[in-house]
């Protein structure tokens, strides 16, 4: 029996990877997809916790460590070539595995998106504005719909909005049926989810465990390299030990940033995924987990979901 494609989600720290690994192993020909925006980014392996080497050859991976850091890398290459990957597993008679959790990744395929075209100088343009804020206010100026879906914090989004919004001259959210729209799809997601306080002290003992594998060390190796592009600047954390390895903050400070940072991020991408009425969740903390996925995935529940979106 063919499986239809599958998207594990969740937040981070959530352990998506290793859940998508051990069902890629269960279904021969099966291999992942990263859809996490700052893993494609070579040298930023332990602060995006990026899979082990000894995981990575489980199971085949793609879009993991395939752009410098100093290379932009947006929605539109994500999707190009998440695309290519997707075909080629399909080609070879495989199943493609979706694992990660930045939601407009997962969208694009999931619900595949056509992103708007790119406009690199209105980006420049934009990005030499250090204020996010007075971003924020400048997208709601011209697109207030747009400006309303994000978060004012999430920089890296209303770059993109505003890039579109100003290169087009069309806002932002007209492009599309738009995220709010949850039309039946071939892919069935399953999602992981955790007690609020349990996934806090899961970010907190991953954070102290990159800490301990030498992330810091990594920071300062990248910022031996060549300046970041605005894309790999958002990965959370670099920024802060970026400041601790140049001596203009203690670590302890950035530490913590770092903790909070993380938490709010989860936050956010729990409230993004709630949304989503197709994703079946399953608690992450459950025995029979690996199990319990692989018959929802092997039931193929989408088919029953999306008659019933039809109707």
């Amino acid at each position: 029996m063919t499986l239809p494609p599958l998207a594990v989600i969740g937040p981070t720290a959530s352990g998506k990877s290793d859940l998508a690994i051990r069902l890629a192993e269960s279904e021969p020909g099966s291999a992942l997809i990263s859809g996490d925006a700052m893993a494609v980014y070579r040298g930023m392996d332990i602060g995006t916790a990026t899979p082990a080497a000894q995981d990575l050859a489980r199971v085949p991976h793609d879009l993991i460590s395939v752009v410098e850091v100093d290379e932009t890398f947006t929605l539109v290459d994500f999707t190009e070539r998440a695309r290519a990957a997707v075909a080629s597993i399909e080609a070879s008679g495989g199943t493609p595995i979706l694992v990660g959790g930045t939601g407009l990744y997962v969208r694009s395929l999931v619900d595949d998106f056509d992103p708007p075209p790119q406009f690199p100088e209105v980006l420049a343009r934009l990005d030499a504005e250090p204020d996010t804020a007075a971003l924020w206010h400048r997208l709601a100026d011209l697109d207030p719909a747009g400006a309303a879906k994000m978060e004012p914090s999430n920089r890296r989004r209303i770059l993109r909005a505003l890039e579109v919004t100003v290169g087009s001259g069309t806002p932002f959210s007209s492009f599309g049926d738009g995220v709010d729209q949850y039309p039946p799809t071939s892919w069935v997601q399953i999602g992981l989810r955790w007690d609020r306080r349990e996934l806090d002290e899961r970010i907190d003992r991953r954070i102290d465990v990159q800490l301990e594998a030498g992330w810091l060390d990594e920071v300062a190796a990248l910022l031996d390299g060549p300046p970041w592009s605005h894309t790999a600047a958002q990965a959370l954390g670099y920024g802060p030990l970026a400041e601790v390895v140049r001596g203009r903050r203690s670590a302890a400070d950035a530490i913590d940033e770092i903790r909070r940072r993380t938490k709010k991020f989860a936050r956010r991408q729990e409230r993004w995924f709630r949304r989503d009425p197709r994703i079946h969740w399953l608690d992450a903390d459950r025995t029979d987990l690996v199990e319990r996925a692989a018959d929802i995935w092997r039931r193929n529940p989408i088919a029953e979901a999306a008659s019933s979106l039809r109707d």
